[in-house]
């Protein structure tokens, strides 16, 4: 079983964008704040898709109200239906510390990992924001190990 702090190392082809993949169980949040975290902090090194193993009917809306205070348009986002395609399409995955571990197949790969992040869902815009910047100091941390440029947030010095 894949360590619970990242995802083991997977080769992928020199110049092609990092393939990432963000999972959870709805769709509907995390995985999606994620997602379009990891396409504005990394610009055209990363390619970002997210995923839900159940899910949900829509994104979030207090997800995309924060995600709108660092300059991030999430609101035209969908949750989707994890796939084998994903899976095979991705050089890391991650899941979001939900129960999507459990039913994950992304967990048996060797290319994934767990953030084991808090469920913001029912609490207020503070925990999303906490859950937020949480995400995007691991976004952080993983691009700069990858030698990516982090770009910089609406906001940030």
């Amino acid at each position: 079983m894949p360590s619970k702090r990242g995802p083991q190392e997977r080769s992928r082809p020199e110049g092609r964008p990092l393939r990432l993949l963000f999972v959870c169980v709805g769709n509907s949040c995390r995985s999606q704040m994620a997602e379009g975290l990891a396409r504005a902090m990394g610009g055209g090194a990363v390619e970002a898709r997210s995923a839900g193993t159940a899910p949900g009917d829509r994104v979030a809306p207090k997800a995309v109200e924060v995600m709108r205070e660092l300059g991030i348009d999430i609101s035209g986002g969908s949750p989707k239906p994890l796939t084998r395609e994903m899976l095979e399409w991705a050089d890391r995955s991650f899941t979001m510390g939900c129960d999507a571990r459990d039913m994950c197949p992304a967990t048996w790969l060797a290319n994934s990992g767990d953030w084991e992040l808090e469920d913001p869902m029912g609490k207020g815009v503070e925990k999303y924001r906490e859950v937020r910047d949480d995400i995007r100091r691991r976004m952080k941390d993983m691009l700069e190990r990858e030698g990516i440029p982090v770009r910089r947030l609406k906001g940030e010095g």
